[in-house]
């Protein structure tokens, strides 16, 4: 590694002060990114402030009509809580399921998110619910739409000493199915390209609502706004979705790479895209409610 200035504060307050004035410093969440760049001399901060230590940025809680996940709260907590399961199961699934367990067991959820890396189903799911991402600096604190968050390959809109302190996922209104759909190469992989969709129906079964957000087709995560478009009032059928994903000019802008082409991520996202709704909606109709 190059040489650095290592601080490990143990308050927000403190760690914001060890950023302030230092464009060149990294916060480090849990590592699983930071470090192996560090090795690889791949990154060459000045200072490293390490946020291990500051209790405020970590925990899960549901208050008024969203659910608010702490930065360093790691993916194994996300798993695992009950306010997840009970209100976002699809998210609970999700951060169960990522990396290996040592990966999912130091990760966290603000480490992913600030990363911003475009194959990561993470920063899809906080798009496709429309979540909030709340970030503190030098300037105080700041509120940041998912859709403005998330600005390009490995790049956000937190600014210069900002650190993303939790995310605020709306809970779900009447019957919500939610389901995420992946290909990857092998368990584990960031996934080549993934697709996270939640289905609303009425009280008749017809679809209200859908949002759908994609992984891997693009610089960032993106919303499928004109599928989402056509969807409010239609029967909750694969027929019906396979229709709205086929005629539809989708949003996305995949690259062909060593790991698939362009062409075929275009094709994956059509299918994954069905798959995820055809599931949600299922789930939704089966439960009555938030449905994993």
């Amino acid at each position: 590694m190059y040489d650095f200035a290592y601080h490990r504060p143990k308050s927000l307050t403190e760690a914001i002060a060890a950023l302030k004035g230092k464009p060149e410093a990294r916060p480090m969440s849990g590592g699983m990114t930071l470090i192996p760049t560090l090795k690889q001399r791949l990154a060459k901060p000045t200072d490293v402030v390490d946020l291990g230590g500051i209790k405020e940025l970590a925990g899960i809680k549901v208050e008024g009509n969203a659910v608010t996940i702490g930065a360093m709260t790691r993916h194994a907590e996300v798993a695992t809580s009950a306010d997840v399961k009970s209100n976002i199961p699809a998210l609970a699934g999700l951060a169960g399921h990522i990396g290996d367990p040592q990966v999912r067991n130091r990760g966290t959820l603000g480490g992913s998110l600030a990363h911003a890396d475009p194959a990561a189903e993470l920063p899809a799911v906080v798009r496709a619910l429309d979540g909030v991402l709340v970030a503190r600096g030098p300037g105080g604190e700041r509120t940041i739409p998912a859709a403005e968050f998330f600005t390009g390959l490995l790049t956000t809109s937190l600014r210069s000493g900002e650190l993303l302190a939790a995310v605020r996922l709306p809970l779900p209104e009447g019957r919500t199915g939610y389901a995420v759909e992946e290909f990857t190469r092998r368990a584990g992989d960031f996934a080549i390209v993934a697709a996270m969709a939640a289905v609303e129906l009425d009280a008749g079964g017809r679809t209200t609502r859908a949002r759908v957000a994609i992984a891997g087709a693009g610089p960032a995560p993106v919303r499928l706004t004109a599928v989402e478009g056509v969807l409010p009032g239609a029967e909750p059928s694969e027929r019906v979705f396979r229709e709205a994903v086929r005629d539809r000019e989708l949003e996305i802008e995949p690259e062909g790479d060593m790991h698939a082409s362009a062409d075929y991520r275009r094709h994956l996202t059509r299918v994954l895209t069905v798959r995820a709704l055809v599931r949600a909606a299922s789930r939704a109709g089966a439960a009555g409610g938030p449905g994993a």
